[in-house]
């Protein structure tokens, strides 16, 4: 049973859901469970290695009172530890892409952080980058703790320690095959350790958008395409975090924007799952896997990262995804869930 009162917001983080889908993967021999982290404080599986890094460095003596964290992040990772910096006392400077949501600039902003942009495009090592700014600014502060999610070790450890048990217990041991995107490689590379130490047959997937470097250096340990772009926010890179331990992964699937936004769309409207791209993304690397390499019937875990209302201005904006090459404009015209004036609908009922 749930604890009925909590000392602070920080202790809800974790032991988030794992639901069943039904409508969508009803066609496939296996079964497909959500874990839908959404349910943490500030929206996504980032809460757990905010609030991680943040009592790491504590300890460590690295993060002083009336100190100030410093990151490069996609959003949620800024948004998990500006969530624990409130309530501890931090200030925050977070330096995102430009093709970051508003919504996830605008949230970060009320938790008190300052946000800064970088532009999209340029290599990691470039001083433009968002890594290399925000490095940047954490060597020019004093009283300063830069997060470094993507070589962070605590970031891995939290979810060895904490979101691989919650998987097993949840699914009671029986579970073939989890499958997740890398953005730093913490949740898939600690999952997967876990997993891996009580069943060594369950498989661990990749899913990866098209544009990123992580499959080709998968399979050829180099890098044979250049680094593409691509709309999903949180997952691809353009090099190899430390938090990625490839070597603990069973496979990669590369998935299109367009279907990863098809399948975004579908969850909300047929699983009433509202989730961001990264998990449209997700699943459908999960079912292509599954039908392409799993004969017997599996039970298969799914994580689904975050809140399709940090992405109301992108994947659920028809015009956006029409002005992306997302959705066509006769598609879009025949929509049933558009909105009109109730003027508009009376006479389309009464024609």
């Amino acid at each position: 049973m749930p604890t009925a009162i909590y000392d602070n917001i920080l202790a809800t983080i974790g032991n988030t859901p794992l639901v069943k889908l039904n409508n969508i993967t009803k066609n496939s021999a296996h079964q497909f469970f959500a874990k839908v982290e959404y349910f943490n404080p500030a929206g996504s599986v980032k809460d757990r290695i905010g609030l991680a890094m943040i009592e790491a460095a504590e300890k460590r003596g690295q993060l002083k009172p009336g100190g100030t964290i410093v990151e490069a992040t996609a959003g949620n990772t800024g948004l998990a530890l500006a969530l624990a910096a409130a309530v501890k006392g931090y200030k925050c400077i977070f330096v995102l892409p430009e093709k970051m949501s508003e919504e996830k600039r605008a949230m970060l902003r009320a938790y008190g952080a300052r946000v800064v942009v970088t532009p999209m495009g340029v290599a990691p090592e470039d001083p433009r980058s968002h890594y290399s700014v925000a490095k940047k600014i954490a060597e020019n502060l004093d009283n300063c703790f830069y997060a470094n999610q993507f070589h962070n070790p605590d970031n891995f450890e939290i979810h060895y320690n904490v979101t691989g048990p919650e998987i097993w217990k949840q699914m009671d041991g029986h579970i073939d095959a989890f499958v997740a995107g890398v953005g730093t490689g913490g949740t898939l590379s600690g999952v997967a350790k876990f997993l891996k130490e009580k069943n060594p047959n369950v498989k661990i997937i990749c899913a990866d958008p098209i544009g990123s470097i992580l499959s080709d250096l998968f399979y050829h340990g180099k890098v044979m395409e250049p680094v593409g772009s691509w709309k999903v926010e949180g997952v691809g890179e353009d090099m190899l975090p430390e938090n990625c331990h490839l070597k603990s992964y069973d496979d990669f699937v590369k998935i299109s924007d367009q279907e990863a936004f098809d399948m975004t769309r579908r969850l909300v409207t047929e699983e009433g799952l509202c989730v961001g791209p990264s998990s449209g993304l997700i699943l459908v690397a999960a079912m292509k896997y599954a039908e392409k390499s799993l004969i017997n019937p599996a039970k298969i875990v799914v994580l689904m990262p975050d809140s399709g209302k940090a992405y109301l201005s992108k994947a659920f904006n028809d015009k956006w995804l029409v002005d992306n090459g997302l959705l066509s404009a006769q598609k879009l015209n025949s929509a049933f869930n558009i909105e009109i004036s109730a003027a508009e609908e009376l006479k389309k009922l009464l024609d």
